[in-house]
């Protein structure tokens, strides 16, 4: 079987992969306590989870496309 006749070769595979281990990352970045009617937790509001976490999964996301869409340099 030559290699040709795969969409994607081991160098996506890879970049797919950390790609999304970086989503990953900045979604449990984003997790926490929440707040309830008895106890307000200002935690909620913190940079890591409005400003951080979201750009690294931003991040993650333009990878991932990136990781599909990279085509190796012919040899």
């Amino acid at each position: 079987m030559d290699n040709k006749d795969f969409a994607f070769g081991k160098t996506n595979f890879v970049l797919i992969g950390v790609s999304m281990v970086i989503v990953v990352i900045g979604f449990l970045l984003m997790t926490g306590a929440s707040s309830s009617r008895e106890a307000f937790d200002s935690e909620i509001f913190s940079a890591l989870r409005i400003k951080v976490a979201p750009v690294i999964c931003l991040v993650g996301f333009v990878s991932i496309i990136a990781g599909i869409m990279y085509k190796p340099k012919k040899k």
